[in-house]
């Protein structure tokens, strides 16, 4: 399998490609609108055809460039089916795999970040969105969030794989790259170790977070798969622009 860690430093966000060497056939996970050049120059230099854009959930701090990607590529757009978004075009369910080239995307419904949040796994390799992080776990305090179904999204299902699983977060604010499941069950401060159901729903429901500042932009584009709002004001305009450096981990 051909594999890149790709980073967007606006957002911090991580957009990961997956190939099959043999076909070609690629998929990109969690693309992020201004770095579509960025990503399709990684395919392209490769000689790669780009299948299918995947997405974890529906974002709420940046916009996605499947829309962007698919008109430039004919790549398919795909996400958790129980969005329902018009602008979806494979609807991923739990269980169902993905098929791309010779590979399999397997597919795992992990609510608590949102309600319809996705996690993915390929050859050893956990892409795991918002829902288990480095150390940390997506906040549950907006998009249908639940900090108990998260609890058991991750202690349920995603600490059941394997403890050597590679763990590749959606995001990192500490320019951290990958994690393991055992590393995850041993050192989360949040999820890890002996934490009970309802010390975790204690803390999770006591974080008093800022209101994310770019999701009443980034939340209706990402409904129409990936588009930038007319209203977008300055400040906020970098999540749309194409950036002049990005880190690629």
């Amino acid at each position: 399998m051909i594999f890149k860690q790709l980073f967007d430093t606006v957002s911090s966000t991580y957009t990961y490609l997956l190939a099959c060497e043999a076909t070609g056939q690629a998929i990109l996970i969690d693309p992020v609108l201004p770095e579509w050049e960025r990503d399709l120059a990684e395919i392209n230099k490769r000689g790669l055809k780009l299948a299918y854009t995947v997405e974890t959930h529906i974002h709420a701090d940046h916009i996605s460039s499947a829309l962007k990607l698919s008109q430039m590529t004919g790549s398919k757009i795909a996400g958790p089916a129980l969005d329902a978004l018009p602008c979806t075009q494979v609807g991923l369910e739990d269980g169902v795999p993905l098929q791309f080239g010779s590979l399999e995307l397997q597919a795992i419904h992990t609510p608590g970040h949102t309600n319809n949040h996705f996690a993915y796994t390929c050859q050893g390799r956990l892409f795991s969105g918002d829902a288990l992080m480095i150390e940390a776990c997506g906040r549950t305090d907006f998009q249908s969030g639940d900090p108990a179904a998260l609890y058991h999204s991750v202690r349920g299902k995603l600490f059941a794989l394997d403890d050597d699983t590679l763990v590749y977060p959606g995001h990192d604010y500490k320019l951290r790259s990958v994690s393991t499941i055992g590393q995850e069950k041993r050192l989360n401060p949040r999820l890890g170790g002996d934490r009970k159901l309802e010390d975790f729903v204690d803390m999770m429901n006591k974080l008093n977070l800022a209101y994310p500042k770019f999701i009443d932009y980034a939340v209706p584009g990402n409904l129409a798969c990936g588009v930038c709002p007319n209203d977008i004001p300055d400040n906020l305009q970098q999540y749309c622009i194409q950036m002049a450096e990005t880190i690629q981990g």
